[in-house]
This record gives structure tokens, C-alpha cells and sequence, in this order.
């Protein structure tokens, strides 16, 4: 059975919102998108795989700590939905500001969501430098 148009907008707008909690630099904002649990999964670009929820929201603020500022262009978007589990694959064309430096770069990423009621939340991000 293929999903319906509202299921994978549902998905969508789920990922969008992953990356507007990126984005604002808040905590609280990224602590509502994701799955806390200790099947969570994160791959930051240049990292060890880190898996639980406390070390993942750890290495969030540590990301939100280090930057002042962080843009997103999200293109190339690929939505693969099954059931209650999806997967959003994309590529992240992002700006940022770290100690001071503007920085450009682009990162090849994979968002895994598992259906929680009537939202999606985060259980797995990947993201690898692009080449």
C-alpha cells in the first residue's frame, strides 16, 4: 500500500522541523522533535556513531554552544515512507557562524522518524560531509 499525499506531508513538515529546531540554536526545540529513548541514534559529520538519548541531546548543546549562528537550505529531498516508520533523505547546504568565522558547507543527511500518535519524531540522524 502506498502512503497517502497527507502522510508524507506529515513526514515532511516533521523533518522541516528537525532542522528549524537546528536552526534556533534551542534546546527545548530540539528536545520536541526527537524520540528519547536509548534506540535514538546520532552520526554528526566527522563523529563516532553516539546512541541514547542523553548522550545525543549532550552533543546537541555542545553543537549549540559552539555556534551563534546556523542556516539551512534543505534540497534534494527524498521522502520514503513505510508504515510507522519513514525516512527523509536530503542534502543540507548550511551557514554558519562559529567563534566569530562564517563558515559554508554542505552535508549529505538521512533522517529516520518513527510515527509517535498523530506526529513523527526523530529516532536516527546521519549526516556525512559532501564530497
Amino acid at each position: 500500500m502506498l502512503p497517502d499525499d497527507a502522510s508524507v506531508l506529515s513526514l515532511r513538515d516533521a523533518n522541516q522541523r528537525f532542522y528549524d529546531a537546528f536552526g534556533s540554536l534551542d534546546m527545548a526545540q530540539m528536545d520536541a522533535v526527537w524520540e528519547r529513548s536509548d534506540r535514538a541514534l546520532c552520526v554528526h559529520p566527522g563523529w563516532q556513531p553516539i546512541v541514547g538519548w542523553p548522550e545525543i541531546r549532550r552533543s546537541w548543546q555542545g553543537i549549540f554552544n559552539g555556534a551563534a549562528l546556523m542556516h539551512f537550505n534543505i534540497h534534494y529531498v527524498n521522502i520514503v515512507l513505510e508504515g510507522n516508520c519513514g525516512y527523509v533523505t536530503c542534502i543540507e547546504s548550511i551557514t554558519s557562524v562559529v567563534e566569530g568565522q562564517a563558515q559554508g558547507f554542505g552535508i549529505l543527511a538521512t533522517n529516520i522518524f518513527v510515527r509517535s500518535g498523530d506526529d513523527w519524531l526523530v529516532i536516527a540522524h546521519h549526516g556525512s560531509p559532501r564530497l
